[in-house]
Order: structure tokens, then sequence, then C-alpha cells
């Protein structure tokens, strides 16, 4: 399990596949400038609801995955985590969605498989 390591101090566990996704979400954002809230559902370990961070430019960001491979970019997935960022309510973590396979790309190349 990789982390999200936010401000230098505050450490949120995500699967690699789900931080590669978020890397490229935030970084877009991020790269406009553009402070929103990011939300997530909790792990049972942790109280089983939600959290949320507000997300801004000037605080440090650090994606550590604990893979050597990148995972493959889902760009469904992709497309509806930016829909939502976009919103009044910010980004907003949801399950995996579309089928795996022709809509993947490489997260290093860029190359669908």
């Amino acid at each position: 399990m990789g982390k999200l390591i936010y401000g230098g101090t505050t450490e949120i566990g995500f699967e690699d596949r789900v931080l590669a996704h978020l890397q490229i979400v935030i970084g877009l954002k991020l790269r406009r400038k553009e402070g929103f809230f990011f939300s997530w559902r909790d792990e049972q370990s942790v109280g089983d609801g939600r959290s949320a961070i507000w997300i801004d430019p000037a605080i440090p960001l650090l994606f550590r995955y604990s893979g050597g491979r990148p995972p493959r970019i889902n760009k469904a997935w992709l497309e509806q985590l930016t829909l939502s960022s976009n919103s009044s309510q910010g980004l907003q973590l949801t399950e995996e969605i579309g089928a795996l396979g022709a809509d993947e790309v490489d997260a290093d190349s860029g190359v669908g498989r």
C-alpha cells in the first residue's frame, strides 16, 4: 500500500493503483494553481467514516508507492475523478469504473495496451 503524505505530517494509505490516478488528477489541479477539497472513505481500522483535506499548491505533497512498477491508468475512471475534482464538492475518491483493458494506458509511456 502506498501513501499520500500531505504537509509532511499527514499520511493517508491508498493502494498504488488508486494513488497513481490521484497523482494525475491532483497534479492537473495544482498545475493550474487551484486549491480544492479531496475526500475519501476511511478504512474500517480508522473508523469507517469519511475524511477530507484541503489541497493547496503551497502545501508539500508526496506520493509514495509501495511497488516498483507504475500501475496502468484507467481512462474512464480518470475522467470521472477529474470531473469530480472540478465540482463544488471537490475531488471525491470513488470506486474504479470501466472495464479493464482497452481503456487502460501505461502510466510511464501513455501507451494503451
